[in-house]
């Protein structure tokens, strides 16, 4: 181990600008240390599977939390799978994994079940690791953890660096990581992305102890941990940038059809949808209704650059949401759930309206105190489903009652009834 690991294995918790506001103002008078190398060196790539029959071995006999991180291909390729798994384990160092080379990782995920898996923004990463077999028991999310704490910075390099004093090269965070080889540059960066995440995870669980919010980040971890895989989303299409341009039903019509028709052809071919066609140009003939393959290529983002076949699929797209009945068309918006937009409350129930409003500023004054984001404090769609329809009788029982039917944790709903009670009590309201 270096110098400067053994400065991180036994610091406490640094501050170098971008600690808890409420750390007695307190800052490191040392400069931040650039992490250029780990300290094994880079590992090669396991791409068989003998190699990692013995590395999962290794990491099986290790000790202690495992770092674990992934990399996408995200704007390159189509969906979000992973294209290289980092893990660090103490007595076991690092490995890097080629998902592609070693599609099933479920041995390692049943090697590593009942270790506390320690990760950096954890649900972006684990849809990705549930593909290849690895899904955690138990988890510790460096990044919530540093949201809880009150960090206002909490990108992983922006974490090493106030609570470690280190500085991470961050350079090759949005590169294809489907790449192959992988340049040994990437590699040097992927393996420094776990080379110092459990001595994070431990001095954020000291901070964490130290402010008395370490009990509420485990049923946060908890409930990442224990939370099935998310439903399918309903009319993606919908999220089409641009969408709030497109009001008559025919036009979003065209909207879908070229959506589905840009998704299969991204599908088969293995590439991020926006490479084959850009939300804009989607907009921009569901606007137009062109007529013909010449009409279409007159549009911003049909240019010179589209062949002739391309045109024509897309135009057949375009024509196939023409020659829908009326029947068949969508619908303006989205069918939802719950109470409507916070914007309509003031029209459609102004005592509704003045609940939201004395709620969320006793939220934000709540929030303010526990130094942390509101909406880690409690989502603002609970707020406005108990807000819309309260409990009959408002009283600490029922309000508990109704966030814990929304999912808030147990902590969250200790912190916030007092604040929901008396804002749904205000005489006011």
């Amino acid at each position: 181990m270096t110098d400067a690991h053994d400065t991180a294995a036994d610091s406490s918790l640094r501050t170098t600008g971008g600690a808890p506001p409420d750390d007695g103002g307190s800052s490191a008078t040392e400069a931040p240390i650039p992490l250029l190398e780990p300290r094994e060196g880079i590992p090669p790539v396991i791409a068989d599977e003998n190699a990692l029959a013995r590395m999962i071995a290794a990491f099986e006999a290790g000790s202690g939390p495992v770092a674990v991180d992934a990399e996408r291909a995200s704007g390159y390729r189509y969906g979000q799978r992973a294209y290289l798994v980092q893990l660090r384990r103490e007595c076991a160092g690092t490995a890097l994994i080629d998902p592609v080379a070693c599609p099933d990782l479920s041995a390692l995920g049943d090697a590593l079940s009942g270790v506390e898996w320690v990760l950096h923004a954890a649900t972006q990463d684990l849809p990705c690791l549930r593909e290849i077999g690895m899904v955690p028991t138990r988890l510790f999310d460096t990044e919530l953890a540093g949201r809880l704490a009150g960090f206002p910075r909490v990108g992983l390099g922006a974490m090493v660096e106030s609570v470690l004093g280190f500085v991470l090269e961050k350079g090759h965070s949005a590169v294809d990581w489907s790449t192959r080889p992988l340049p040994e540059p990437w590699l040097r960066y992927a393996a420094l992305d776990v080379e110092l995440l459990v001595d994070l995870r431990d001095a954020l669980e000291k901070e964490l102890d130290r402010q008395g919010k370490l009990d509420w980040a485990r049923q946060e971890f908890d409930a990442i941990a224990s939370a099935p895989p998310p439903e399918p989303r309903k009319d993606p299409w919908r999220r089409t940038s641009g969408m709030h341009k497109v009001r008559r039903r025919r036009q979003l019509a065209v909207v879908r059809e070229l959506w589905q028709t840009r998704d299969r052809i991204a599908q088969r071919r293995d590439v991020s949808p926006g490479k084959v066609l850009g939300d804009a140009a989607i907009v921009e003939a569901a606007l137009a209704l062109p007529a013909n393959v010449h009409a279409l290529a007159a549009l911003n983002g049909f240019g010179h650059r589209v062949g002739k076949r391309q045109l024509e699929q897309w135009q057949a797209a375009v024509d196939r949401a023409k020659a829908l009945s009326e029947a068949q068309l969508p619908q303006p918006g989205q069918s939802v759930t719950g109470p409507p937009p916070p914007r309509a409350w003031a029209d459609k129930d102004p005592v509704a309206a003045a609940r939201l409003s004395a709620a969320r500023a006793g939220v934000s004054a709540l929030a303010e105190r526990l130094n942390m984001p509101q909406e880690n404090l409690i989502t603002p769609d609970t707020v406005r489903r108990v807000c819309w329809e309260p409990p009959a009788i408002v009283d600490a029982e029922s309000v508990a009652a109704a966030l814990t039917g929304h999912g808030a944790r147990q902590w969250q709903v200790e912190q916030v009834t007092p604040v929901l009670v008396e804002a749904l009590s205000a005489k006011d309201v």
